[in-house]
C-alpha cells in the first residue's frame, strides 16, 4: 500500500506558519502570566457552556428553521436564514458586554458613546442582513430562469 504524500507549502508558507505559532505562543504566554488559573476557568466554561448548552439549542433552532420553511427538497433557501443568523449572533456574541448596556462606566470613555445606543445598532444589523437575505432570495430565482431560457436544448 502506497501512502499518501502530505504536500508541503512553499517556504513562504512554512515561515508564515512559524511566525504564527511564535505570536500565539507569545500571546499564550502574556495572557496565562497574570491571572492562568481565570483564564484556564473561562476557557473550560466557555468550552462546557458551548458543548453542552448553546450546540443543542442552535441545532434543535436550525431544525425548526428547516421544518418552518419546510426545505426537505431544497435545503439552498435554508441558508438565506442561516447566514444573517450567524452572522448577527457573531456579532452579539463579540459585542455583548456593549450591547447589554450593563458596562458603561467601562466602555464609555473608551468608544465615547452612551451604553444605550449599541442594542439599537445591532438590531439594526440585524434587520440589515435579514433584508440582504431577503432580497438576495427573492433575486435569485429570477436569475435562475432567466439563465434556464437562454440556455440551448441539450442535444441527445
Amino acid at each position: 500500500m502506497r501512502r499518501p504524500r502530505i504536500p508541503l507549502g512553499s517556504p513562504f508558507q512554512l515561515v508564515l506558519l512559524a511566525c504564527s505559532f511564535a505570536l500565539a505562543a507569545y500571546a499564550g504566554v502574556r495572557l496565562l502570566a497574570d491571572d492562568w488559573f481565570g483564564v484556564a476557568l473561562w476557557f473550560v466554561g466557555a468550552a462546557v457552556l458551548h458543548d453542552l448548552v448553546l450546540l443543542p439549542l442552535y441545532a434543535a433552532l436550525d431544525r425548526v428553521v428547516v421544518r418552518g420553511l419546510g426545505a426537505t427538497g431544497r435545503r439552498d433557501r435554508v441558508l438565506y436564514v442561516r447566514v444573517p443568523a450567524a452572522l448577527s449572533g457573531l456579532l452579539l456574541l463579540v459585542w455583548f458586554p456593549l450591547i447589554s448596556g450593563r458596562v458603561e462606566q467601562r466602555y464609555g470613555p473608551g468608544t465615547g458613546l452612551p451604553a444605550d445606543v449599541f442594542l439599537a445598532r445591532w438590531l439594526l444589523i440585524t434587520a440589515a442582513l435579514f433584508a440582504a437575505s431577503a432580497l438576495l432570495l427573492a433575486v435569485r430565482p429570477r436569475r435562475l430562469r432567466r439563465a434556464t431560457k437562454q440556455r440551448p436544448p441539450a442535444a441527445h
